[in-house]
């Protein structure tokens, strides 16, 4: 119990930084910047995309820079179930395909139309299709932040549970970044709106680490990206990465290629991806974070020091 405490106490005093790219496995193009921003720049973690046209890249991906931090991007909205449609009948259309977006996700399950049994059967089968190809995930977060949700928290927290997986994303954002301290908060691409989202959202923060912590599950300290995404900059990094607080903190990323494969895909990150990858690669990025003696991890790593 001592050692415990004093490692906590230890972990508290030093800033340590999990740069995390989501979306591994979503084209070859973003398996590809993913795999640069860890071996030039910063990144050192990511979470794949069970369903993802270029799983099998991103397992080869993995398997050939065992460094990298590999996790799990929980999805339940805009793709394809991994779980056969007859198994998930309330969270699948006939089609196989998941809740177009989350706003449809999250009115069908106020209205109580999506099972639970279902959430966790879809959550079960994306992380099997991912440790039965030899990855032993490090954490697990979720696509659009899905596991804000109390319900959809609570299946990620049992399904994680039964995969010994001890670690999952703190959603909620760092407030000073939210509020644009020195013209940090994102204002392009939506950034405003999604500051105010998470503003909103972050009522909720306390709720869920009570949760995230009955159900075992460790979380960084602090998380910061959602208001960045899409407008993330090498000078916007400096400036934060300056004033990094102590514990533990989550840099959320897009990184990647836009290639032909990305461009047909119905996402807003595009060139986007390439903004993000050169900021995280940029030599003057790299210089701050030794500047400020910040230690780079992952989250297996994370949850292996309070085992």
């Amino acid at each position: 119990m001592v050692s415990s405490v004093l490692a906590d106490l230890l972990a508290a005093s030093m800033r340590r930084l999990i740069v995390n790219g989501d979306d591994f496995g979503y084209t070859r193009g973003v398996n590809a910047g993913i795999l640069r921003a860890f071996q030039y720049g910063i990144l050192t973690s990511t979470t794949l995309m069970a369903m993802g046209d270029a799983f099998d890249d991103a397992i080869r991906l993995a398997r050939e820079n065992p460094r990298l931090g590999v996790g799990c991007h929980l999805v339940l909205v805009a793709e394809r179930a991994v779980a056969p449609r007859e198994s998930i009948p309330t969270l699948a259309d006939r089609d196989g395909r998941l809740p177009g977006s989350l706003r449809t996700l999250v009115g069908r399950l106020a209205l109580g139309r999506i099972r639970q049994a279902d959430i966790e059967r879809e959550l079960r089968a994306q992380i099997s299709r991912i440790t039965a190809a030899g990855i032993r995930p490090t954490h697990v977060d979720t696509h659009k932040h899905t596991h804000l949700y109390p319900r959809v928290m609570a299946a990620v927290a049992r399904v994680a549970a039964e995969f010994g997986i001890r670690a999952a994303r703190n959603p909620y954002e760092d407030l000073r970044t939210l509020l644009g301290k020195n013209g940090e908060n994102g204002t392009k691409q939506g950034g405003r709106g999604r500051s105010l989202t998470a503003l909103a959202a972050g009522m909720g923060r306390a709720g869920f680490l009570r949760r995230a912590r009955a159900s075992g599950l460790r979380t960084p300290d602090h998380f910061c990206g959602f208001a960045w995404t899409g407008d993330l900059t090498a000078e916007r990094l400096v400036r934060w990465l300056d004033r990094l607080p102590e514990g533990t903190t989550e840099l959320m990323c897009h990184p990647g290629h836009n290639d032909e494969e990305l461009a047909r895909k119905a996402t807003r990150l595009k060139r986007e991806r390439e903004r993000e990858l050169a900021a995280l690669t940029a030599p003057e990025v790299r210089q701050a974070v030794e500047r400020r003696g910040i230690r780079l991890a992952h989250f297996g790593e994370m949850a292996e020091a309070h085992v």
